[in-house]
């Protein structure tokens, strides 16, 4: 099976994780298949404490990946990218021809 799930790294005290796809068999911090974002519990004010690729979150879940508990509870608490969500909740006009020219 197929989940996504933290992979700590960063040294003694100062945790750092990443986001991965990886299958439910391999080891915590082991081979992973896809890195779709990464956490940091301990970051400065003005670093960027999460990022997640909510549409590569959304391929692997569309292809039967789990979520842990944790990613789960990450995803929601992430903020999507402005373009994304900009272009989700603007409607699609249905393109027209330009009208054709008289010719003279």
């Amino acid at each position: 099976m197929v989940v996504i799930r933290l992979a700590r790294g960063g040294a003694k005290k100062r945790p750092f994780y990443n986001l991965v796809v990886t299958d439910s068999r391999t080891r915590r911090d082991g081979r992973f298949i896809e890195r779709v974002g990464f956490y940091n519990p301990v970051a400065a004010k003005n670093e960027e404490s999460l990022r997640v690729a909510h549409d590569r979150v959304a391929y692997w879940q569309a292809h039967g990946a789990k979520l842990s508990d944790t990613v789960q509870m990450l995803v929601a608490r992430a903020p999507k990218p402005a373009a994304a969500a900009a272009a989700a909740a603007a409607p699609v006009a249905p393109a027209t021809e330009p009208a054709a020219a008289p010719a003279a």
